[in-house]
C-alpha cells in the first residue's frame, strides 16, 4: 500500500493567461481542458499532470500522491484513521475532475491539502507539447518533485515518514536546513527547506534532452523568469534552472537526474552542500548566498565530481584515447 510517486499537482493562480503562456509555450506542457476558472496540463500519457485554478490566490492548492489500486486507497485510508488523522473520502465529482478512479483527502501538519489517489485515466491520444521539447521523463518515476518552505523540518518529515511511507534520502545543515526523501528510484520525490515560514518552495519536471533544458533557459532569461541560475546538485546529479511561475512559486527544469537503489539505500548528511556548481539563488539572503558560493569553491577546490546521468541511446561516445582519463578511470577501480 506504498505510496509510488507525485501523480499531480494543483496550483492556484490570479490568471489563467498567465499560466497557460507560461505552462505551455515556456515548460512545454500540452494544454488540455480549459474552463472559465481553471485549466489542465498534460506532460506525458496522463490526461493531466498540473490543474491551475484561478481563485485569486498562489502557491499550491493540492498535492496527489498515487497508490497502486483500490486495495491500498483502503488500507491507507484505515491506517491514517487509525493514527488519528482526519480522512475524508473523495465524492465521486472530485474523482471525476482529477481523472481518477477514488482518492482520499487530509492535511499534513502544516494545513497542506494531501490527496491520495489511484486509477489515473490516460490519455489515447499521444502527448503535443506545447513547444519543441523531447518530452518529461515520468512514468514510474511520478511527475517529479516538490519542495516546501517549512517551519518545522521535524514535524513534516515525521509525519511523511511514519503516516505516509516516504523514506529518507539524505539532508544537510548550511547554507540552509533541507531534508529529502524518496518514494521510487527518484532521489527525492519530496523535500523540505526550514526557511521559517510555510509554503511550497519549488516542483521539478525532468526533461529527456540536455538541449530542452538549454533553451528553457534562453527563453527564461528573455523573459526575465531565472531564479536560481543553471547549475548541478550534489543530491541527484540533476543539471538544471529555476524560474519563476505566476503564482509566486518556483519550478525547477532540468536534466540527467541519477536513480538510487531504493532497497540498499542508507540515509546520510551531506557535507558538500546542494550544488557542484552553478545555482546562484536570487532567493538567499545575502549572507546564504555567500555560503552557498564558499561550499562550490571548496567543492571544486577539492575536486568533486559525479558521473553525468545519461538515458540509453541518448548519447554519443567520444573516439580517441585519453591517458589521463584511462588513469583516473584507473584509480577509481582499483
Amino acid at each position: 500500500m506504498d505510496i509510488q510517486g507525485l501523480g499531480y499537482v494543483g496550483v492556484r493562480a490570479k490568471s489563467l493567461e498567465d499560466w497557460t503562456s507560461f505552462g505551455t509555450k515556456f515548460l512545454g506542457m500540452q494544454l488540455t481542458d480549459r474552463s472559465a476558472k481553471s485549466l489542465a496540463l498534460r506532460m506525458d500519457d496522463r490526461k493531466q499532470r498540473v490543474v491551475v485554478s484561478e481563485d485569486g490566490g498562489e502557491g499550491v492548492g493540492f498535492y496527489g500522491w498515487e497508490v497502486a489500486d483500490a486495495a491500498s486507497l483502503q488500507s491507507f485510508a484505515a491506517r491514517l484513521e487509525k493514527a488519528g488523522v482526519q480522512v475524508a473520502r473523495g465524492s465521486r465529482a472530485l474523482a471525476d475532475e482529477r481523472r481518477v478512479k477514488d482518492l482520499i483527502v487530509l492535511s499534513d501538519p502544516l494545513g497542506n491539502r494531501v490527496e491520495i489517489f489511484h486509477g489515473a485515466e490516460t490519455a489515447t491520444d499521444a502527448f503535443k507539447p506545447g513547444r519543441s521539447i523531447s518530452g518529461f521523463r515520468t512514468g514510474p518515476l511520478g511527475l517529479g518533485h516538490v519542495v516546501m518552505h517549512t517551519v518545522n523540518t521535524d514535524e513534516m518529515v515525521k509525519f511523511y515518514r511514519d503516516l505516509l511511507g516516504f523514506r529518507l534520502t539524505d539532508y544537510y545543515s548550511s547554507p540552509f536546513k533541507a531534508t529529502f526523501m524518496h518514494l521510487n528510484p527518484r532521489h527525492h520525490s519530496l523535500a523540505f527547506i526550514e526557511t521559517g515560514k510555510n509554503a511550497v518552495h519549488h516542483m521539478m519536471m525532468e526533461l529527456y534532452s540536455f538541449d530542452d533544458v538549454g533553451q528553457g533557459y534562453d527563453i527564461a532569461q528573455g523573459e526575465n523568469r531565472v531564479a536560481t541560475t543553471l547549475g548541478r546538485h550534489t543530491s541527484d546529479f540533476i543539471t538544471s534552472f529555476y524560474s519563476w511561475t505566476p503564482s509566486n512559486f518556483m519550478v525547477e527544469y532540468g536534466w540527467g537526474a541519477r536513480d538510487i537503489d531504493v532497497q540498499n539505500w542508507k540515509a546520510y548528511e551531506r557535507k558538500e552542500g546542494p550544488s557542484m556548481w552553478g545555482h546562484d539563488r536570487t532567493w538567499l539572503s545575502k549572507d546564504d548566498q555567500d555560503k552557498a558560493r564558499a561550499l562550490r569553491l571548496a567543492n571544486a577546490e577539492k575536486g568533486f565530481r559525479q558521473p553525468v546521468q545519461v538515458l540509453d541511446g541518448n548519447y554519443n561516445r567520444m573516439p580517441g584515447v585519453c591517458p589521463w582519463w584511462d588513469q583516473m578511470k584507473a584509480q577509481k577501480t582499483g
